[in-house]
């Protein structure tokens, strides 16, 4: 059985659109509610997470070197440190841990 890729293409441009243009013409006031706020303000802040951390733990040889890069990053990023010396010292994390896993 043959599929049409258009119609995938459709329906998902089409599922975008609606997403996007949805919110704009049905909520024409300001909301006011300070659950609905509070909730649509830590939205993406939760999508990013939950796309990257899975990625986060994976993306190494073992779990556990990603595990001590995500603490490594989440206490330097506590502490102000800027987003390149966080991934940085994240990236030697990785490296270390390797390192002492390998001869293990």
């Amino acid at each position: 059985m043959q599929h049409n890729i258009y119609i995938y293409i459709f329906v998902m441009a089409a599922v975008t659109f609606l997403i996007r243009v949805l919110p704009l013409t049905l909520i024409r006031k300001k909301i006011t509610n300070k659950t609905l706020r509070s909730f649509l303000y830590y939205v993406p802040y939760v999508t990013l997470a939950v796309m990257t951390f899975p990625a986060i733990i994976e993306a190494t040889n073992s779990v556990i070197s990603g595990v001590a890069a995500l603490i490594v990053g989440i206490l330097l990023a506590y502490f102000g440190v800027s987003l390149f010396g966080v991934a940085v010292c994240s990236c030697v994390a990785v490296f270390v841990i390797e390192l002492v896993l390998k001869f293990l």
